[in-house]
């Protein structure tokens, strides 16, 4: 998870499987790289940069990584897969489809505050990553739409695009408080989002809906 802490590997001899040293060390620098972003973007982090924060040496890290990118798309990828599982926690609960949205809503929100250098970097840094980055993107987006699909039971084409136009949206919403760290700014954007998802229930759109 995002919030899962990452510590440094025992000094001298130890008893550590080969596996778990690497995955220690791949989280350290995935942590490191979503920090080091946070401050001086993609395109201002030298891998230089990534090592120091990570405290690995140059050949751990291109014996995990081939590239600045591979080791971003790899962080990428973390940040997404950890967000998901959040947020189907939260849709899978009780409640009606609306209070599952707003559960998850606030979810979103909330993890976008607790974790801003991983949000940074799948919102923001992203852009600046390349084609492959912004195709991963574009995933993640298709399915949080589908899974918003699935709650709200949508079925129809226009009701599918609804869909996909509210989670396009929000991502574009948060983007700016995120740019500004303006956290009181994130926070506020959820009520008014609910609302508007409300009123789009209330107006027709998913008929199947349990208000």
């Amino acid at each position: 998870m995002l919030d899962t802490p990452v510590q440094r590997l025992p000094r001298g001899r130890h008893r550590l499987a080969r596996e778990d040293i690497e995955h220690a060390q791949r989280m350290r620098i995935l942590v490191a790289m979503a920090e080091a972003m946070h401050d001086r973007g993609f395109v201002g982090t030298p891998v230089a940069e990534v090592l120091r924060r990570a405290g690995v040496s140059r050949e751990t890290f291109y014996h995990l990584y081939s590239s600045k990118l591979d080791c971003f798309l790899s962080a990428f990828d973390f940040v997404a897969d950890s967000l998901l599982d959040r947020l189907e926690t939260s849709l899978s609960g009780p409640g009606t489809p609306l209070e599952r949205f707003e559960r998850a809503l606030t979810t979103y929100l909330d993890t976008l505050s607790e974790a801003p250098a991983y949000a940074r970097l799948f919102l923001v840094e992203v852009h600046a990553a390349g084609p492959e980055a912004m195709r991963r993107r574009a995933a993640l987006q298709r399915r949080l739409a589908q899974a918003l699909a699935e709650l709200f039971e949508a079925k129809t084409a226009a009701d599918l695009f609804a869909c996909q136009m509210i989670i396009a949206a929000v991502s574009s919403m948060v983007t700016g408080p995120l740019i500004d760290h303006d956290l009181d700014e994130l926070a506020r954007l959820g009520p008014p989002i609910l609302e508007h998802v409300r009123h789009l229930t209330g107006g027709g759109l998913f008929r199947g809906t349990v208000q």
